[in-house]
């Protein structure tokens, strides 16, 4: 297994993990029958309002968007490699140096250059879903929060 795919999994576990989380409904919200609702009676409205929440921001927790981490594209075919040898091979060239040498040492930085740009837009997209899935999640919180309220509860 190589580095870059050892980080995806790592990575896929801790999106898989922060979904779980998320997955709990009303995840730290606290809703205090104010107007001395009984606990069925709270379960039911509660029940309701997260449905409602649901159809008001199209977010379920506790069945949230999988997210799937991005995998670094790569880099057999690019044109990174050949680049890199035609760069290599002129410097060595020039430099008086083994054309072939220089060739393959510019083949493989322009390899490890390009998976290293790979593994960064990985983690960028990776970072972006975890902030859209957060911010879903608060949303709903939101709108429970304001549908609780209608029934008379306290929300915290």
């Amino acid at each position: 297994m190589t580095l870059g795919v050892k980080m995806i999994s790592v990575r896929t576990s801790l999106v898989v993990a922060l979904a779980a989380l998320l997955a709990t409904p009303a995840a730290g919200q606290y809703a205090y029958p104010a107007k001395g609702q009984s606990a069925a009676t709270q379960r039911k409205d509660e029940a309701v309002c997260s449905s409602w929440a649901t159809g008001q921001t199209g977010f379920d927790p506790a069945h949230p968007p999988v997210a799937v981490a991005a995998a670094p594209a790569p880099v057999t075919g690019s044109g990174a490699r050949v680049r890199g040898a035609a760069v290599g091979a002129t410097i060595g060239a020039v430099s008086g140096g083994d054309a072939g040498s220089g060739a393959i040492a510019g083949a493989v930085a322009g390899g490890v250059a390009r998976r290293s740009a790979n593994r960064r837009a990985a983690r960028a997209q990776n970072a972006a879903a975890e902030q859209r899935l957060l911010a879903s999640q608060a949303g709903f919180d939101q709108a429970r929060a304001a549908c609780l309220s209608g029934r008379g509860y306290t929300v915290r």
